[in-house]
């Protein structure tokens, strides 16, 4: 999918053929499940790694289909691991019933957590989206090597969509499973307190950095040049900054006017979204002295240096 440096080139043309194993290369698949949502595009992807043992990467939501599909992809074979890149339930509410069914251990990069604390007066929206509960029989650590039935993984720590997200780096297959850190049908949400756009930011540098090229994305189908759409994806990001930087610029506003300026026509559930990205900007901002925030019990207002 071609992406400039500047702006990212989203593309909806992407058939998941939910349900079914699609075969992404040797000891790789994809299966996809029926979670279509304007958050989840089509569904959620899951993945299998290798070829006569087999791990499951992100088995995706609690959705019994879905079960029966990725064990008839699986189709007897043993299932080394169940792998996570992140703890959001469309990625990991089916990890205990498939748990149950292989005999797999939970692989991830630790339970869920947010990525700040809660401040005074404020409620996270998005608090039932990830699962606290579930915990790892292996904590995976950034850099770390991995085997699945000859097939080589490398853990990437990419915190930003959540703070334990992962990404696996398939260096034979000139590929990386990204997660939800980018994915080519839209940007990522970066919930605050959930999300952190520095942190997500810094995540997008690494993934750049890789040598790999190929991005297997939680949601959508591949991107065939990962880095460029990435370095568009953080253009993109900066871009943001500027706009709020110019809303604010006018004098103090709500973060709810503030959305409604930089996210115009946008409603419902995906302006919670929206509204709780610009709140990770603004405080990105704050952090490098370019705006201020004044939290209240009648909301949050956004004010000029």
């Amino acid at each position: 999918m071609p992406a400039s440096n500047q702006t990212p080139v989203y593309s909806k043309d992407f058939d998941p053929q939910t349900g079914r194993p699609v075969p992404l290369g040797p000891g790789l698949a994809r299966v996809t499940a029926p979670n279509a949502s304007p958050y989840t595009f089509t569904g959620t992807n899951s993945y299998l790694i290798g070829e006569r043992a087999v791990a499951v990467l992100d088995p995706g939501p609690d959705d019994s289909a879905h079960l029966e599909a990725l064990l008839a992809a699986i189709g007897g074979r043993e299932v080394l691991a169940v792998l996570l890149t992140h703890t959001h339930r469309d990625h990991c509410g089916l990890a205990r019933r498939l748990m149950a069914r292989t005999g797999a251990s939970l692989w991830s990069g630790g339970p869920h957590r947010l990525s700040r604390p809660l401040k005074p007066f404020e409620i996270n929206p998005f608090r039932r989206a990830g699962d606290f509960r579930l915990k790892p029989d292996r904590r995976l650590e950034d850099g770390e090597a991995l085997e699945i039935d000859g097939v080589a993984l490398r853990v990437v720590a990419t915190p930003g969509h959540c703070a334990n997200h992962l990404a696996f780096a398939l260096p034979e297959h000139d590929a990386v499973l990204v997660g939800d850190h980018v994915m080519g049908w839209n940007s990522t949400v970066i919930a605050t307190p959930d999300g952190d756009l520095g942190a997500y930011l810094r995540s997008l540098e690494r993934l750049i950095a890789l040598e790999q090229r190929v991005y297997h994305s939680g949601h959508g189908g591949p991107l065939a040049d990962g880095p460029a759409f990435a370095r568009a994806l953080k253009s993109h990001r900066l871009m943001r900054n500027g706009q709020l930087l110019d809303v604010v610029g006018r004098g103090p506003i709500s973060l709810a006017a503030a959305v409604a300026q930089v996210y115009p026509g946008l409603g419902g559930r995906l302006r919670l979204a929206a509204q709780r990205t610009l709140l990770s900007h603004a405080e990105y901002l704050q952090s490098e002295g370019r705006l201020r925030i004044s939290r209240g019990l009648l909301g949050l207002r956004l004010l000029p240096r």
